[in-house]
C-alpha cells in the first residue's frame, strides 16, 4: 500500500484532529474518508452539502 505523508502546521494538526475526534474517528480514518469523499461538481451540490452539515439545531441557552 502507498504511503502519503503530508506536513501540516501545529494549528492544522489541531483541527485535523478536533474534526476526527468530533467525527468518532482516527486522524487517519477520517482523512481516507475526506480522499473518499465525491467532488463537488455544480454549486447545486454545496448548496445540498451545507444545507446536510448545517441542520436546524437549535442553540440552548441556560437561564440563570
Amino acid at each position: 500500500m502507498p504511503v502519503l505523508t503530508v506536513r501540516l502546521t501545529a494549528d492544522e494538526e489541531k483541527l485535523l484532529a478536533r474534526r476526527s475526534r468530533k467525527a468518532g474517528m482516527k486522524k487517519a480514518t477520517y482523512v481516507r474518508h475526506l480522499i473518499r469523499e465525491e467532488p463537488f461538481v455544480t454549486s447545486s451540490d454545496v448548496l445540498i452539502d451545507a444545507a446536510q452539515r448545517i441542520g436546524d439545531q437549535r442553540l440552548r441557552i441556560a437561564r440563570k
